[in-house]
């Protein structure tokens, strides 16, 4: 059904701007397909000095005024550079005291003023354009602040008006430091600083809390999310207070952006492809892939991608502590990434005791991600946690299966092989444990090696599923219209 409603996405980053993460894709897709939908979608962000250069020559001034935002009364010059792109307009919140210098995330003790001062001066500046949102959709702790302005300070404004909603993609990130660290740089009352609200214990404040407190809904970015946080191993220190916000709490699984990621139309590949020609072209992409990365040629061998940070988030310990395992004949691996120095060191290791089995691409190649997606023939994402998580949602995309541990939207997504009934679109495992990483990896390697024919029904499963924003937007559709005729 088509909408005319007015959204306003408040957030810290948005591809192809600044993007640092899944939150930079989110914060682009999914206001270009509600747009399509009929909404107008405005999108704030910060005007960061890292933006390149090519899109700021495209901005245009929109105005700029003083505003208060301090508990002395402290005031800051806020300006407004607009463009607009895909019928998606960005206004971006210019003060170079915060934005002029370093990467969008720089410390946790920088980045509390830049995010006070970036959720009032979003909503001071919808008030200054005066264009009135239905719903204003915060992201992540770093617009945490803004449901609390939005009834505090801005009630009786006309943006006081609207809506809010706030989605943690990730909760780890909370936005905690000293109460009177928050209480100086957010110019809020002092009621505020209560456990209800922002007091995570007796001198420290949380971003993230008070905004959960005060929105009047929450999502998160998969169903299965949504209920993990509301448990003490993946509540990050907020399950009591999640359950307590339980009524307003739900999820909603990301999407990806089916243009971007396109196997047919993708000219970083050697053979495009799509799911008419998928299984010669798979083959052709596989050897292309093994050449680039110095991988013995073999269309027969079972390619296993790796696409991650590495970090422990990711299930890389247990990646480690059963890789020797992973490994025999009929077995490579390709990984590409960059984090922790351990897995770092440890991969290259594996690939210089394992030359032509294993390489580990250091580094971050978006051009080689593309084309692992489409020459592996598996992706493994065995996550600690994970919010929603777009790897495995690429992978099925590029008729990649994936092998996930069953967590947030990892299980959401990726419905377990059954061979009896020859259903499922990848292979999972429950506890986060090595040997159980182990075996999924091996269940579908014996499915490829003995028995192709049911592999490849699998691939065009993944292929023929609907991976793109157009469920979840039309979700995300009719919880603004919830919102909005709201009493």
């Amino acid at each position: 059904m088509p909408s005319n409603m007015n959204i306003a996405f408040i957030g810290s980053e948005s591809y192809p701007f600044v993007k640092t993460g899944g939150l930079g894709d989110v914060m682009y897709a999914l206001p270009r397909a509600l747009s399509r939908d009929g909404c107008t979608v405005r999108v704030l962000m910060p005007l960061y000095n890292c933006i390149p250069q090519k899109f700021k020559d495209q901005m245009t001034y929109r105005g700029s005024f003083m505003m208060d935002q301090c508990m002395d009364g402290r005031a800051f010059y806020v300006g407004i550079m607009e463009s607009e792109l895909d019928g998606v307009i960005y206004d971006f919140i210019d003060n170079r005291e915060f934005f002029d210098w370093g990467n969008p995330y720089t410390g946790l003790w920088e980045d509390i003023p830049k995010y006070c001062f970036f959720s009032k001066a979003a909503l001071a500046a919808l008030n200054f354009l005066g264009w009135v949102p239905d719903v204003v959709h915060c992201h992540d702790w770093q617009a945490a602040l803004v449901p609390v302005y939005l009834r505090t300070r801005f009630a009786g404004t006309p943006v006081g008006a609207a809506r809010s909603i706030l989605t943690i993609h990730n909760l780890r990130f909370q936005g905690i430091c000293s109460i009177q660290h928050l209480k100086y740089w957010s110019g809020l009352p002092d009621y505020l600083f209560d456990y209800p609200v922002f007091k995570q214990n007796e001198d420290e404040a949380n971003m993230f809390k008070g905004g959960l407190a005060y929105a009047d809904r929450v999502t998160t970015v998969s169903e299965t999310y949504a209920q993990e946080i509301q448990t003490s191993f993946y509540g990050e220190g907020l399950a009591g207070h999640l359950y307590y916000h339980r009524a307003k709490l739900s999820g909603i699984v990301n999407g990806i952006d089916v243009e971007q990621w396109d196997s047919a139309a993708d000219k970083l590949l050697a053979a495009p492809y799509d799911a008419s020609n998928v299984l010669q072209a798979k083959r052709e992409n596989k050897r292309a892939l093994q050449e680039q990365l110095g991988l013995e040629v073999d269309e027969d061998k079972f390619v296993i991608g790796l696409i991650s940070r590495l970090t422990d988030q990711k299930g890389l310990d247990l990646v480690n502590a059963v890789f020797t395992e992973l490994l025999d004949d009929d077995t490579q691996v390709a990984i590409l990434g960059t984090g922790d120095p351990r897995y770092e060191g440890a991969f290259r290791y594996y690939e210089s005791e394992n030359k032509g089995r294993v390489c580990a691409y250091i580094s971050y190649n978006e051009a080689l991600a593309h084309r692992i997606y489409a020459g592996a023939d598996a992706l493994l994402v065995p996550s600690l946690f994970e919010p929603c998580g777009l790897t495995q949602l690429i992978a099925m995309r590029y008729g990649t299966v994936p092998i996930v541990r069953e967590t947030g939207g990892l299980k959401d997504t990726v419905l377990p092989y059954n061979e009896y009934t020859d259903e499922g679109n990848g292979f999972t495992f429950d506890r986060y444990e090595a040997d159980l990483l182990a075996d999924a990896v091996a269940r579908a390697k014996a499915l490829y090696l003995k028995d192709r024919d049911r592999w490849n029904e699998m691939v065009l499963r993944d292929m023929e599923k609907d991976v793109s924003w157009a469920v979840s937007a039309n979700r995300y559709l009719d919880l603004y219209r919830e919102l909005k005729d709201m009493e």
